[in-house]
């Protein structure tokens, strides 16, 4: 057999890097969750949507191919006491002219959208939105604590009428036949609930309050009142019908 020819190292590092990196070349905005209302169409229809704040999105600092090996925007939302804020990111922010926020991330983009911000410029909701679109919005999922198995997987509990002796909400046998004996690991059982980054997909944007820089996005997104969120572009959205 001919001798297979190895991978060098510094390809495979680089493909792992970018694994582990959002491949989403697209602008989005951080926002805080208000709450949901619903919105009423002109045929007297009640439209559920979430109420996202996106105002006062500034970016912190743009990365270049060139410098930094790929190409990103900085941005940060709210604004947080500069005693809660650590040097060395004090520094970086001085730097950029930016007022300290409360979460910061990073946004894979073209070069030709990076082109178009500076250190310290804002990020109008205008500028990324607009009504109609779909998008894509990233939180961290309300934690319920230790739940059962039945609440915790969506499972369906067992009878409630005759015939059940107090099994009504519990997720039955575990063990396995005699081979292999065991219980596999991974087994959906009961534990912690909720309080993870959850992602939900293709919503659309109803309307857009530029003045007070609101996001009215239909149905629910992850996360409580008041907790922080991101807003991207969908990455899977379909075309509408009769589209090219």
């Amino acid at each position: 057999a001919g001798a297979q020819t190895l991978r060098p190292i510094e390809v495979t590092a680089v493909r792992v890097l970018e694994k582990q990196m959002s491949l989403s070349n697209s602008l989005g905005l951080l926002g805080r969750k208000v709450g949901m209302m619903r919105l009423f169409t002109d045929d007297g229809d009640a439209v559920p949507v979430t109420v996202v704040d996106v105002s006062n999105n500034r970016v912190t600092q743009v990365k270049t191919q060139e410098n930094d090996g790929y190409v990103a925007l900085q941005v940060t939302f709210g604004s947080r006491k500069a005693s809660r804020v650590t040097k060395p990111e004090a520094g970086h922010l001085a730097k950029a002219g930016v007022e300290a926020g409360e979460i910061i991330q990073e946004f894979r983009v073209t070069a030709e959208t990076a082109g178009k911000y500076a250190a310290g410029a804002a990020v109008p909701v205008a500028d990324v939105f607009a009504v109609g679109q779909k998008v894509d919005v990233q939180g961290t999922s309300i934690g319920k604590g230790y739940a059962g198995t039945i609440k915790r997987h969506n499972m369906a509990s067992q009878r409630a009428s005759h015939g059940n002796s107090r099994s009504h909400n519990v997720p039955g046998s575990i063990g396995m036949a005699q081979d292999p004996g065991r219980v596999f690991p991974g087994k959906r059982m009961t534990g912690h609930l909720g309080d993870v980054t959850k992602t939900t997909q293709n919503l659309d944007v109803i309307r857009i309050d530029e003045a007070r820089q609101l996001l009215l996005i239909k149905g629910a997104i992850p996360g409580s009142k008041g907790g922080f969120v991101t807003v991207r572009p969908a990455v899977k959205a379909k075309p509408a019908k009769g589209a090219n």
